[in-house]
């Protein structure tokens, strides 16, 4: 049987030839010719089946026969904003492993204690698309530029005070024992069926700072632990991405026909 190959092409409506990128692994490294098979996936929940038409050395072209819609397999919009590692493959795995149990946001964070004060955002969605690929996820989540914890706080309690939707859960987790903390899953599990989207920060290794803490609660954020044990960052992240997946995940996720490809896209 012959493997599936999938092509990430966020502009496919309105174009026919592969971006340069994965034009050079479809050609050059897969070496695929005239009538083959493809899928292209355009990160907003659209597959599409396709067979390429021609191509170049620098160019692939495809006709697209038909177009398949995933739906989501959690509800609400599951946003982590975390601090980077100062070791990057640790980010760079998270960012990988959160795509494929299913996110739709990620930002980092910028904090007191943080020990990278910078980051390849380029780079991150690479990691983010591949990974998209391999778990045959639809959906692309958004990728923020690494922002101060401040900013961010204000920014979010501007944008939650002034929406008139039901209300964000909004959690951090952090280590201060003097601060009470309830547990993040069990927090979950007994929200509002309409309060599904989820906002969960996580610290650097050496945690946000008390005053930090002080600041999202003093901004609607609840205080929370992710159990007994001591987490590192990336894994911290992980845990949290998975308990709000399992407490919105969505049974019938399934793909649905479009249009044929007599009736085209």
């Amino acid at each position: 049987m012959k493997e599936v190959r999938f092509f990430y092409v966020p502009d496919v409506k309105n174009s026919t030839e592969l971006p340069a990128e994965e034009m050079v692994h479809a050609v050059r490294v897969l070496r695929m010719k005239q009538g083959d098979e493809l899928f292209l996936m355009d990160g907003a929940g659209y597959f599409y089946r396709a067979q390429v038409a021609m191509t170049s050395a620098k160019h692939c072209f495809y006709t697209i026969k038909e177009a398949l819609y995933q739906k989501k397999s959690w509800r609400g919009h599951i946003h982590l904003a975390i601090a980077p590692t100062k070791d990057i493959g640790r980010i760079e795995w998270l960012a990988e492993k959160v795509t494929e149990i299913g996110i739709d946001e990620i930002t980092f964070l910028n904090c007191r204690f943080s020990e990278r004060k910078q980051l390849r955002i380029d780079r991150i969605e690479k990691i983010i698309i591949s990974a998209m690929k391999q778990s045959r996820k639809g959906w692309k989540p958004i990728v923020n530029e690494m922002t101060s914890f401040g900013d961010f706080i204000r920014r979010v309690s501007a944008t939650t005070s002034s929406n008139k939707k039901p209300s964000i859960n909004k959690f951090i987790c952090h280590c201060y024992e003097e601060i009470k903390k309830k547990d993040l899953f069990s927090l979950l599990t007994k929200r509002n069926a309409l309060e599904r989207d989820v906002l969960i920060l996580i610290g650097p290794e050496g945690d946000f700072s008390i005053e930090e803490v002080d600041l999202a609660l003093s901004n609607g954020f609840q205080s929370v632990t992710l159990g007994d044990s001591r987490l590192r960052t990336e894994t911290a992240g992980l845990s949290a991405v998975a308990m709000a997946q399992l407490t919105n995940r969505e049974r019938n996720n399934i793909f649905i026909d479009i249009k044929d490809e007599e009736g085209g896209v």
